[in-house]
């Protein structure tokens, strides 16, 4: 651990899970902390909510696609629904900088507005501050959200089995490659759209299968390749994914293509990754695929007998090791 904080702290790599586990979890990780949910599920009255919190800290505020207040309605959401539960309520925490335009915070205030309704759930709370001038980069933002959790979920580990389906929802690394194009300033024809968007009607359409799905998770930083890693971390078990049904857009393809990136490493905000028995693989995907939001939904690969690892079979018939990333390929992305 370095003596000070680095940029790569807040990454979704190595570095983060280092800083969390040896800073946070060992101090607060006796209780739901311990296993690192999206979101903390709690009993109150007989009843099960989930709870979740997050920061917002997106350069530049707007990208295309999306700004980064629709990112943080979305971003609550999804981590809510990939924890089993029906979101239903927002908090909206506000931290400006002196100077920013106020044509701005109306964009993104419009956007909270637009994206709160289209997921049904409501901001009930909240809170604004003002920072000086230089202190904040135009806008932070903090979200929390309260849901209420899906009867028939048990998402763990412990109950994956060999032969178990990965799945995901459509395109990966849309986001990342988003945000890292309108940051350099790069102008594409057809470049890449920031695929912000909620993922709780996709959970939903599959709630009668809860009892065969194992796992869910959103792979915002550092991508597909830590989501699986932490699957597969400590584990008796393994991941194999083929490279040929991996669902990349045109866009961002081009975009790696050009810039030797591995979209396994880039931020998605409107992707699920579900871990489910193959008996109801073929069922969750008709589902998905009868949705906008899932129509590009694939298998990706299955749970093998190759403990800790995730390996890639590549398009050329050879397979390769699938780490995660030290830090971030590209740092404040949400």
């Amino acid at each position: 651990m370095n003596d000070c904080v680095l940029l790569g702290h807040g990454g979704g790599g190595r570095l983060s899970h280092q800083l969390i586990e040896q800073e946070i979890v060992a101090r607060f990780g006796q209780g739901p902390l311990q296993t690192l949910p999206d979101a903390a599920t709690l009993e109150l009255d007989s009843r099960r909510i989930c709870f979740t919190t997050d920061s917002f800290v997106v350069h530049p505020l707007e990208f295309p696609g999306g700004n980064i207040g629709d990112l943080a309605v979305h971003g609550t959401v999804n981590d809510l629904a990939v924890s089993g539960a029906r979101p239903r309520w927002l908090s909206l925490g506000l931290i400006l900088e002196e100077g920013l335009p106020l044509a701005t915070l109306r964009r993104v205030l419009d956007s909270v507005q637009r994206a709160a309704e289209q997921c049904e759930v409501a901001v009930v709370t909240g809170d604004t501050k003002v920072v000086r001038r230089g202190q904040c980069d135009g806008l932070y933002i903090n979200t929390s959200g309260i849901g209420e959790a899906i009867p028939g979920f048990a998402l763990s580990l412990s109950r994956v089995g060999l032969g178990d389906c990965i799945l995901v929802s459509g395109p990966l690394g849309d986001h990342g490659a988003a945000v890292l194009s309108a940051r350099e300033g790069f102008q594409m024809q057809n470049g890449p759209l920031s695929d912000s968007r909620p993922v709780h009607r996709l959970v939903q359409s599959v709630a009668d299968l809860a009892a065969d799905i194992r796992f869910m998770r959103d792979p915002t930083r550092g991508g597909l390749a830590t989501v699986l890693n932490e699957m597969t971390a400590g584990q008796s078990y393994g991941i194999r994914i083929r490279a040929r049904d991996l669902p990349f857009s045109p866009g961002t393809n081009a975009l790696a293509e050009m810039l030797g990136l591995d979209l396994l490493h880039v931020a998605s905000e409107g992707c699920l990754v579900l871990l489910c028995a193959e008996s109801v693989a073929a069922a969750i995907l008709a589902r998905w695929q009868a949705l906008p939001e899932g129509v590009d939904a694939r298998a990706i690969g299955r749970v093998t007998d190759q403990a800790g690892r995730v390996i890639l079979e590549t398009a050329i018939g050879g397979q390769r090791v699938v780490d995660v990333p030290s830090g971030e390929l590209l740092p404040r992305i949400c």
